[in-house]
């Protein structure tokens, strides 16, 4: 085989995964984050993203990575559990992120926190084995956002049946 060849197989193959990716299925939480919707998590925030950028093909990137939130379906999803991950060096910059983890996180016993190293602060929120179902990022999020966000979606051990 010549490189002429080998350069047309290659081409064809890349081709090949990029239709595999742009069909209609959903990706998964790590293929999202590496396409940089990690913290995009509403189909309607994809909407929105519609509006403002012009790009079909990130429009439906995005609409493969959300959580359909139409006719009250968001507030039907929950997790039953969480790892707030930061990196411990980068804290210093989020002190709404570090005002949770020393006074309100001991209110839920099944969001654990992690650090991560070079890791900007997210929520991994969690299915009921424990793998990873979405992540957020929190970055600019408050601390009432935190918790008022953890109190809807993440199941207390009281209500887990």
């Amino acid at each position: 085989m010549n490189s002429a060849q080998t350069l047309t197989l290659d081409l064809i193959l890349l081709l090949s995964l990029c239709s595999l990716v742009r069909g209609d299925q959903q990706l998964s939480p790590k293929q999202c984050e590496e396409l940089g919707f990690t913290g995009l998590a509403l189909c309607s925030d994809c909407n929105t993203f519609a509006e403002y950028v012009k790009d079909q093909e990130l429009v439906t990137d995005c609409r493969k990575c959300c959580v359909d939130d139409t006719d009250d379906s968001l507030s039907k999803v929950t997790y039953f559990g969480a790892i707030l991950e930061v990196c411990m060096r980068k804290l210093v910059f989020y002190p709404e992120v570090v005002g949770f983890i020393e006074e309100e996180k001991d209110q839920f016993p099944a969001v654990k926190v992690q650090y991560a190293y070079s890791s900007p602060p997210k929520l991994i929120l969690l299915d009921e084995d424990g793998h990873q179902k979405e992540t957020i990022r929190i970055d600019n999020w408050k601390r009432e956002h935190i918790r008022q966000f953890l109190k809807e979606k993440v199941r207390s051990s009281s209500s887990a049946s």
